[in-house]
């Protein structure tokens, strides 16, 4: 007895180190439960019982005995706590808007979101200010620019980031200039730098440019010198991006993904543990998924067959889900779609029951403008369909982003290759365009870096298309061909249009972090 003794006041003084006071009959609960245990294993267990009390955010510190008996049930269950969600897809407008605290160096959440689709006027600027200030604090911190502790060491790597205003209250020419800011036309036909602190004329005659795709509305570093009220560019350079590792410290444990749970599910053992063991688990991703050709519908029901006996984790159908405009008969033509999709779907029960259906609408999908982000499709659309596979079809906005275990996909159906290279300042003379994309996406940290006549945005919800900190996999679902690309740990993925790639899909798997390039063989071979 004299040992049982000994445990409850281990675990009193546990407790009430943790804040918690607790009751006699709760003490003694958890001292004959840990009895049987060695020491390490002791501490191991209260440690967890305290940690998961303090996440049930309880109304009071007082323990009673009913608490901790749930509490030792959930801890001893190696299941996942509530907010730990194996699969979980997160809608555009429920995104968490984070704000950079350039005094503690962190981002932080902000909780007075008031996410209105058409706020006041000044938000247009906001989010540019906001875009600003992230590609600014990631760019002073990477080496080029990091001043070293020791000056006398400073090699001649070392640049210096300097902002407008400095450039506009010098009277004479300044030499070896670098400047991040907007690239913009203030005036037709002539381009400036634009940052929160002002605005010069670029002379961009002389310029190089460097690997990317510069579009108006996207941030750049401009390098040359400044004489007589403008900055003549000698290189223009697309901001450094930053991988997730480098990144994490300024985010803390944020959820800065979205979803129920407040801390990051990165970082969650549980999880990881589910992800490892999952070896066959996969995500299929299809394109310009047409429900009303009977070819495609055909290849979709190959492609059910297939994966019946081994269902993937989600099969993710992108828009636009109808081969061609129908008019003011669209929806209704939609709906029946949809409903013949169902049924095609029904008899597939093993499929159905462990598989997650997403669909993603395309720009042509009724019933919203051509504004990012886009809400799903109507209810009233897909009632038939949802009514016939219950919980297993979820129909979401556009961009949208699915967390799996560890993992962070951001999902958007968009023809970007076409809208970048058409809005392009300067068509890239070498490499390849997939690769230059990839690389202007991530270091813009957005989906869209287009001026907002070019490609319309809910300015309060641009967090959104935010790539910050950098995802998993990105999926950009465009007309252009498939490809995959890999860049600071981030893959960036086009499965193409399904009835023009010979019915092409991608399959990602996340035990290996790979993507495979599948095909629904032809018939006739």
């Amino acid at each position: 007895m004299g040992d049982l003794q000994h445990i409850r006041a281990e675990v009193n003084n546990a407790f009430k180190l943790s804040g918690f006071i607790i009751r006699r009959e709760a003490t003694t609960f958890v001292a004959e439960q840990l009895a049987p245990l060695a020491y390490a294993e002791r501490q191991k267990m209260i440690d967890k019982l305290t940690a998961h009390l303090l996440h049930q955010c309880l109304s009071q510190p007082v323990l009673e005995k009913q608490h901790l008996e749930l509490a030792y049930k959930e801890c001893q269950s190696s299941g996942l706590e509530e907010s730990e969600t194996v699969l979980n897809v997160i809608d555009a407008f429920s995104v968490p808007k984070l704000c950079y605290d350039s005094e503690r160096k962190k981002f932080v959440k902000d909780i007075n979101v008031n996410n209105s689709l058409y706020p006041e006027p000044k938000w247009k600027a906001q989010l540019l200010i906001d875009r600003y200030t992230v590609i600014w604090q990631r760019t002073i911190r990477n080496k080029l620019f990091a001043k070293e502790l020791l000056p006398s060491m400073e090699d001649e790597n070392k640049f210096q980031l300097r902002k407008i205003e400095v450039l506009l209250s010098s009277s004479s020419r300044l030499d070896d200039v670098i400047v991040l800011g907007l690239l913009t036309q203030l005036t037709e036909g002539k381009f400036y730098l634009e940052d929160p602190t002002g605005s010069v004329l670029l002379d961009m005659s002389q310029t190089r440019y460097h690997s990317g795709l510069f579009t108006e509305s996207s941030f750049v570093l401009a390098e040359g010198y400044y004489d007589d009220k403008v900055l003549n560019v000698m290189g223009l350079v697309l901001p450094p991006s930053e991988n997730r590792t480098t990144s994490l410290p300024y985010f803390g444990n944020l959820n800065t993904f979205g979803g129920k749970s407040k801390t990051l599910l990165k970082n969650s053992q549980s999880l990881l543990k589910i992800e490892a063991e999952n070896e066959d688990g996969m995500l299929v991703f299809l394109s310009d998924v047409w429900f009303d050709n009977l070819k495609v519908m055909s290849k979709l029901k190959t492609l059910f067959l297939g994966y019946n006996d081994f269902p993937p984790i989600a099969i993710i159908f992108l828009g636009e889900f109808l081969s061609c405009p129908y008019g003011y008969e669209h929806s209704t033509q939609l709906k029946a779609a949809l409903t013949n999709l169902g049924d095609i779907l029904h008899p597939f029960t093993k499929l159905r029951e462990s598989c997650k259906f997403i669909f993603v609408p395309g720009r042509g999908d009724p019933a919203a403008p051509n504004i990012l982000p886009r809400p799903p499709i109507p209810s009233s659309i897909t009632e038939e369909i949802r009514n016939k596979l219950g919980d297993s079809v979820i129909f979401t906005t556009n961009p949208c982003r699915v967390q799996y275990c560890t993992q962070e996909f951001v999902i958007i159906r968009q023809d970007l290759v076409t809208k970048m290279c058409r809005n392009s300042i300067h068509f890239p003379e070498t490499g390849d365009i997939p690769d230059h994309l990839t690389k202007t996406l991530l270091s813009q940290c957005t989906l869209s870096p287009l001026s907002l006549g070019v490609q319309p945005m809910y300015w309060k919800h641009a967090d959104a298309l935010n790539l910050y900190p950098m995802p998993d996999l990105v999926v950009v679902a465009d007309n252009f061909q498939p490809y995959t690309r890999s860049y600071q740990n981030c893959q960036v993925v086009n499965p193409g249009s399904f009835p023009h790639t010979e019915f092409s899909f991608k399959v990602y798997i996340p035990a290996s972090r790979t993507v495979e390039d599948s095909q629904i063989p032809n018939e006739d071979t």
